[in-house]
């Protein structure tokens, strides 16, 4: 079996470039979703609270009022018991017995007293918490208002990238299989560290994409002549001459337009 012929210096560079292409695009249309999958993610979490919280409101006014109602037939309970001791007090045999029932009938009323002051503070509990769950509702409603907008959002840039995105990604994991391990190691090293994750760039004005750092004269004739692989002093970025870096971007451009 034939062995398979390794590939020139210049190859690499453009197998390279073509993988920095593609991730670049990727990187541009996750860019323009921005912060919105995040917001969207938020809007959500906050959403959910609100929902949690009126809830949680809602149940404690329902246990103010049932302890309202009961009360009420605390008090009810109280008067009944208040009647009967008043008719017992009416066949009494001495005093002794009429100021027990007499002692009983107003131990009923104070706690008339005290359940009817008990019943004020629950119904001044419910006003507070009744404009609580008001006003949660209202943030609740203006936040999942804006979280249908975001969503939207969200939604139609999806619709415009997803497959394009998911194309690119597997077209990316295809072109490193391209490349030997050692250099695609060294180009993910390489654009996890710089800005804006320019791995390979070519020399513009002299100088290496997105840096004022100049290239000296005889280095740029080394890099045009595409027989070895040169990185910058500066930003340890990969750098391919204008001329290859054209004919890619030519290349690369057909390739996108046809996905």
């Amino acid at each position: 079996m034939a062995k398979k012929k390794e590939a020139t210096v210049e190859e690499k560079l453009r197998a390279l470039y073509d993988l920095q292409l593609i991730d670049s695009r990727v990187d541009e249309i996750r860019n323009v979703r921005g912060e919105l999958p995040l917001e969207v993610e938020d809007l959500e979490d906050e959403v959910a609270g609100l929902n949690k919280r009126i809830e949680k409101l809602e149940s404690d006014l329902q246990l103010v009022e049932d302890s309202i109602k009961a009360k009420k037939i605390q008090i009810d309970d109280s008067k009944a018991s208040i009647k009967k001791y008043s008719e017992q007090q009416k066949n009494v045999r001495n005093n002794r017995e009429f100021n027990a029932l007499s002692k009983e009938v107003e131990f009923q009323e104070l706690e008339i007293q005290l359940a009817e002051k008990n019943i004020r503070e629950f119904k001044a509990q419910i006003e507070q918490k009744g404009e609580v769950i008001t006003q949660t509702k209202e943030r609740l409603s203006e936040r999942e208002t804006h979280l249908k907008h975001k969503k939207g959002e969200l939604d139609a840039i999806l619709a415009e990238t997803e497959k394009e995105e998911q194309t690119l990604i597997e077209k990316s994991a295809s072109y490193e299989q391209e490349i030997e391990e050692r250099l695609v190691k060294a180009y993910k090293r390489i654009r996890s560290s710089v800005r804006n994750g320019l791995a390979v760039v070519p020399i513009e004005r002299g100088a290496s994409g997105g840096s004022y750092f100049t290239i000296p004269p005889q280095v740029q004739v080394e890099i045009a002549g595409r027989r070895k692989i040169i990185t910058d002093e500066h930003s340890g970025r990969i750098l391919i001459d204008s001329e290859l870096a054209a004919e890619q971007q030519l290349k690369m451009e057909n390739l996108l337009k046809n996905l």
